[in-house]
């Protein structure tokens, strides 16, 4: 990639200032990347660069730093495109695995993708209007425990684990189930709690104990039925220095990442603009000092994820974007590559 000079000391800035967290001055860019020109003249750069709106001074500096539309532009024509191989090794790892469900690699995976990047992963499953409940099967843990597993024609799973009282009868809670499967099946994700509540009076009708099994069910489909997200890596925050330094901004940003609307706004408007990645630099109302990578994925007939990367707007773009590109194409290799083998089933 040729660069011009502008170009060139633009991409040295962006780089200097995601590494250091500090602003840059000309001496310093000299310095750094042992540059063949004056100081004179990279000032006059800068200067220019600063006229077009890419780069901004802050209050207590006199060094330079990126200003969102300077990442944007380094993101789109700078960037190096180049996946980190640390990255790729631990990916495969997890992909070798033999017999894994959609949600238990996106799981590891997803861990990965944050500890190496220090940002926040977020995965949002399907739309749930696309998608019926396919089956409520109970594991037994022990003689009083109990997991019910829910799945989706589309192989997203949810499970919930609860107690039963001694007074209460296994075998009920086995009829009630058998009852609830014969008349939720089928029925799309987004109508189960509405559906469930309209069955409850069958439930009383056949099972003494009905409360203790509704209300354990019902509470199961509620998180089925909305909350079809995943967060990893929320600790990783901490190692920058925006957050570390900063209990209150470190407080917005966690309170942020627990607003489901967010990332639902964001999976509708990389669906509107019918991209494969979107890259929103300081344009999150809520909080303009973060930043969200997004991509889509498809995996199998599970319909389309969404990952999203979550950290400040100083993110290590070119690790961030790389590595949830090479991540979306790896996955849907391993899914779509096997003839519908890994279903997603636990």
């Amino acid at each position: 990639m040729s660069l011009t000079r502008s170009d060139t000391i633009l991409k040295m800035i962006v780089e200097y200032f995601i590494k250091n967290a500090q602003p840059v001055g000309s001496q310093t860019l000299i310095e750094e990347f042992h540059l063949p020109y004056s100081s004179a003249t990279i000032r006059n750069e800068m200067f220019a660069l600063e006229k077009m709106g890419l780069i901004e001074k802050p209050h207590t500096s006199a060094g330079r730093i990126p200003s969102s539309k300077g990442y944007k532009y380094y993101c789109e024509h700078l960037r190096d495109n180049n996946v980190d191989e640390d990255i790729k090794n631990s990916l495969q790892t997890v992909l070798n695995k033999k017999v894994q469900s959609i949600e238990e690699v996106i799981k590891e995976s997803c861990e990965i993708i944050s500890h190496m990047t220090n940002l926040v992963s977020v995965v949002m499953g399907p739309d749930e209007s696309k998608e019926n409940l396919a089956k409520i099967t109970l594991i037994p843990i022990s003689d009083n425990t109990i997991t019910a597993i829910f799945v989706t024609d589309k192989g997203y799973v949810e499970n919930k684990t609860f107690i039963i009282p001694d007074t209460v009868d296994s075998q009920e809670i086995i009829q009630c189930v058998e009852l609830l499967n014969q008349r939720l099946v089928g029925t799309p994700i987004a109508q189960l709690v509405e559906k469930m509540q309209a069955i409850r009076p069958l439930l009383q009708d056949y099972v003494v104990s009905h409360d203790l099994v509704y209300q354990a069910i019902l509470e199961s489909l509620v998180k089925f039925a909305s909350d079809r997200l995943s967060l990893y890596g929320k600790e990783e925050l901490f190692e920058h220095p925006e957050f570390k330094n900063d209990a209150k901004a470190l407080a917005r940003v966690m309170k942020l990442l627990d607003n489901a609307s967010l990332f639902k706004s964001v999976d509708s408007e990389i669906n509107k603009e019918k991209e494969n990645l979107l890259v929103k630099i300081g344009e999150i109302e809520e909080n303009p000092d973060i930043s969200v990578v997004t991509a889509k994925v498809k995996l199998g007939e599970g319909g389309e994820n969404t990952i999203s990367l979550i950290g400040p707007k100083r993110m290590d773009y070119d690790k961030a974007i790389n590595a949830i590109e090479y991540l979306v194409n790896e996955l849907e290799k391993h899914f779509n590559d096997q003839g519908g083998n890994n279903s997603g089933e636990a």
